[in-house]
């Protein structure tokens, strides 16, 4: 095909000059360094990750900067515009239904599950040359910086990986033998990628209304049903709930299945993929229906507990939306500077404009935020991967707290950055149209923003009390950030104690169940601003750190009045070296942080 060799006209860089006068045309992020650009990144790696892991994986940081602003970015443009094809039969009239993709996608299929393994990382040593499995941290960070290009090959990745942590923590040693050594391969010839299916025409995120059926047939068992919307459709193994026969109604009756794509003589196993799904986003990787017509399934640890079970994964896979909400924002405010600072309307670069600044804070702050909340999350999930008992009703909380704000915020600064670059965001040719569409499906995914919301305060909150934990860690970060100024830091502590009474008090009683959402983005927001402020005390890490933490104290926690008088100094100095790329010292930003009460 004539396009194969043309990859890179896709993300060619903006001429210098050209007879076309493409020269007032802002530039946009093709060619970058996505690690070399964010400092923020960079330092939180450092403080988050040990000395010596940090040491060895840093090479690996740099190159996925390189690759996601490189060939990642060129592989990912391409994938978009040519989405999957399903061939439901041979040439044969076989029902031996087979999804197409282009070279593209398979390139970053390479990428992602031979040359980095994500799919191993967090199960095996050996991966990218460590003894022992990466850190949270350090996989999520990885997963950061290649979502900047591409998201949608995040969902296989994800749930190749989810489902590994499934079969190894539940499944028997028969299945384990079975299904674990082709899963953990980094050989594209032997490995099987995982999936999960939940969602029916009964129900999405009312998984008791589910209507597939599972029956023993001399001792194997066997699948009937349909599966509405199946991400990674054509997975080698997919993980899904059924209601074996006799079982009760409701989600008590559910029990978790390992349904193989291929049987061991090589055959397909008995289930169709109906059609593919025209999605909004996402297009590069295949969403569809299945029809289970009695597929041989493996049932994955005990018979009742099916629910349970699969709610690890799904919330695995919620805290992994929002690493890639992170960085989807991470991508928009990087085009959204760059945009900013070069083009030029009404004889002044728009950078110069106060108005646009602000723009640019909109996007700033919820992006450093989202970020120092994944970092300060993963590092929980560490804790608790090492047996720290009193980290796991903390890890509980904020992941549905992280997958609802995030995905939210991203949604939000999509929007803004494509506004920022003007019509030609509105393009196809440029990013800014494909963030705006693949942003959207976060707050779809792994649970609704009321499901989340829902989740946490009248389940995390209520019955596992996990607010207390949560906040009693936030008090030891105040106190540890002995830096800051006794007023703001009284503040702050304020906002913290008033968030995770809001929280308490909200879930106590199901009246208030309009008010959810309002309680959990109090408790995201002010663990933000409390995470954002210790790590600016710490050595090495950008003061300019604290500014956001301000702003966040200030645009999503402290009252404001709306009609309020301007400012007679207009821009406030916080606000202006915010955006500089110059880092900051702590003693230049602590006397800008007069009381906000």
């Amino acid at each position: 095909m004539p396009f194969l060799a043309r990859y890179d006209e896709y993300v060619r860089p903006r001429p210098e000059r050209s007879s076309q006068s493409s020269h007032f045309l802002a530039p946009d992020c093709a060619g970058q360094d996505f690690y070399a650009l964010d400092r923020g990144l960079q330092d939180l790696l450092r403080l988050y990750v040990p000395e010596a892991t940090h040491a060895r994986l840093l090479p690996q940081f740099q190159r996925m900067g390189q690759l996601a602003g490189g060939r990642l970015n060129a592989l990912a443009t391409v994938a978009d515009k040519f989405p999957p094809v399903l061939h439901p039969r041979t040439r044969w009239g076989e029902d031996e239904d087979w999804i197409e993709y282009h070279p593209a996608y398979q390139e970053m299929e390479h990428i992602a599950f031979a040359d980095f393994q994500f799919h191993a990382m967090s199960h095996r040593a050996g991966v990218l040359g460590c003894d022992a499995p990466l850190p949270p941290v350090a996989k999520y960070a990885l997963q950061y910086l290649f979502v900047q290009a591409e998201f949608g090959q995040m969902c296989p990745i994800s749930v190749s990986d989810t489902s590994i942590h499934l079969i190894r923590k539940f499944g028997s040693p028969a299945l384990q033998e079975k299904l674990l050594p082709r899963m953990l391969s980094s050989d594209p010839a032997t490995l099987w990628k995982g999936t999960q299916f939940m969602t029916e025409k009964a129900g999405g995120s009312d998984v008791g209304a589910l209507e597939t059926v599972a029956r023993q047939v001399d001792g194997t068992w066997r699948l009937h049903g349909e599966k509405w919307f199946c991400s990674h459709t054509d997975a080698d193994v997919a993980l899904l709930l059924a209601r074996p026969e006799g079982a009760p109604a409701g989600t008590r009756g559910l029990a978790l299945f390992a349904m193989p794509r291929r049987l061991e003589d090589g055959s397909r196993n008995a289930y169709r993929i109906v059609r593919l799904k025209d999605k909004l986003g996402t297009r590069s990787m295949a969403s569809g229906e299945i029809r289970l017509e009695g597929a041989q399934a493996y049932l994955v640890g005990q018979v009742d507990q099916g629910l349970k079970h699969m709610m690890e994964q799904v919330n695995l896979s919620r805290l992994s939306h929002g690493v890639r909400a992170a960085a989807m924002m991470r991508r928009c405010l990087n085009e959204a500077m760059l945009a900013a600072r070069h083009r030029h309307a009404f004889g002044r670069d728009v950078m110069a404009y106060p108005l646009l600044r602000r723009q640019l804070l909109k996007l700033l702050t919820p992006t450093e935020a989202a970020l120092s909340m994944v970092m300060a999350t993963a590092d929980i999930m560490r804790r608790v991967q090492e047996g720290d008992t009193a980290a796991a009703p903390v890890l509980r909380l904020l992941t549905p707290l992280l997958k609802l704000r995030t995905c939210r915020d991203n949604v939000s600064v999509a929007t803004g950055a494509m506004e920022i670059r003007g019509g030609n965001g509105y393009i196809e040719d440029f990013i800014n149209a494909r963030l705006v569409r693949d942003a959207h499906i976060g707050v779809l995914w792994e649970g609704t923003s009321n499901i989340n919301a829902l989740d946490a305060i009248q389940r995390a909150v209520r019955k596992d009390r996990a607010h207390e934990p949560l906040s009693a860690l936030l008090e030891c970060k105040l106190e540890e950030a002995t830096a800051l100024p006794a007023a703001w830091r009284a503040t702050l502590r304020d906002c913290l104690r008033r968030a995770v009474g809001l929280a308490e008090a909200v879930g106590a009683d199901e009246k208030h169940e309009a008010q959810v959402r309002r309680a959990a983005s109090a408790l995201y927001y002010v663990s933000a601003a409390v995470f954002m402020a210790w790590e600016s005390c710490q050595p090495g890490v950008d003061a300019r750190r604290l500014l956001l933490a301000d702003a966040v104290l200030r645009h999503y926690l402290l009252p404001a009045d709306p009609l309020r008088e301007a400012t007679k100094d207009g821009e406030t100095q916080a606000d202006m070296l915010m955006l500089q790329e110059t880092p900051l010292a702590l003693v230049q930003v602590l006397p800008l942080l007069a009381s906000p009460s």
